[in-house]
């Protein structure tokens, strides 16, 4: 039996009619003629002297052999699409697609996006708000933001900033809770979203490290952060807030952080992308624009006293 492939076309084919289980849909969809179709498949039987359809009267189903090859060559085309799609990305400099989770998108990008479209009107942004794990080649994705620790094996990884968590609340609220110690009959926000890191960053841990008696935290809980902290800007009550989540509103007055004590969270988010592109010219802006943003709102950062996790861990 050689060795040489069989010609792409009838493997084209073969591959049509067996997701399909019909010579008539597979022709529909490689806009050929029935009969063309069935001339492939033919050819690729006798390529492989033996049959990979049985013919029945009015439906084909797959032999042994053709159960053995359907699944290798699905992968092969599925491979080569998107090695080709990465192809062309190469050379588009004016397309960027970029997948960040719900929150960032929402409380993050969203609200600083103008100023990069303004300055960067060349490239069509496309967003996939989304904590699927992405692959770059098989999904066209170009840019990531993930928050966690990673690991980034593979690709290109830039942390954005180290992430830490406080008490926020509306300017209002501050006024009724003064102290931390008042904090323990506040209404308070559970964030549920961070459960998935290894450094326990909640209620019962920051109180344990202001050095009060706490142990139960009672109220609404979120799974989504964005949610969480759309609830404390509507005054239901007080948040732990991400330091990314919560920055913009933390500089603009909308929250307030009264008490310059947050945990490190131990994780941070990074701008992904796969090694080497980098240096496209739409990567390379989005990151630079992100970069500085991130830096715009520092003095924030600088204002708090960060307890790392190895100490309010063990406190």
């Amino acid at each position: 039996m050689p060795d040489r492939l069989p010609p792409l076309t009838a493997l084209r084919a073969f591959d049509a009619a067996a997701r399909h289980m019909s010579f008539a849909k597979a022709a529909d969809e490689l806009n050929v003629t029935p009969a063309a179709l069935s001339f492939q498949i033919k050819s690729l039987e006798e390529h492989l002297g033996t049959p990979v359809f049985r013919r029945l009267n009015r439906a084909v189903e797959l032999t042994e052999a053709g159960k053995t090859l359907a699944p290798g060559v699905a992968d092969g085309f599925q491979t080569l699409a998107a090695a080709w799609r990465s192809t062309q990305r190469t050379t588009d400099n004016q397309t960027l697609n970029i997948t960040a989770g719900p929150a960032f998108t929402a409380k993050w990008l969203a609200p600083r996006l103008y100023e990069f479209a303004q300055a960067h009107p060349e490239i069509e942004l496309r967003f996939s708000a989304s904590l699927k794990i992405m692959d770059f080649a098989r999904d066209a994705i170009d840019v990531a933001i993930r928050f966690g620790n990673g690991p980034d094996t593979g690709l290109y990884s830039l942390p954005l900033a180290e992430e830490w968590i406080c008490p926020v609340m509306t300017p209002a609220l501050a006024e009724r809770f003064p102290t931390p110690q008042s904090l323990v009959h506040a209404p308070l926000i559970i964030d549920e979203s961070i459960n998935f890191l290894d450094v326990t960053a909640n209620w019962e841990t920051w109180f344990r490290a202001m050095g009060i008696d706490y142990t139960s935290a009672h109220g609404p809980r979120f799974s989504q952060a964005d949610h969480a902290i759309d609830a404390a800007l509507s005054g239901m009550g007080v948040a732990l807030g991400r330091r990314a989540l919560v920055v913009k509103d933390l500089d603009d007055g909308r929250l307030v952080a009264p008490f310059p004590t947050a945990l490190d969270t131990g994780a941070h988010f990074r701008f992904l992308c796969s090694e080497g592109a980098e240096t496209r010219p739409q990567i390379a802006a989005f990151r630079d624009w992100i970069v500085a943003e991130v830096a715009k709102t520092s003095h924030i950062t600088k204002a708090m006293t960060r307890l790392p996790s190895t100490e309010y861990q063990r406190t």
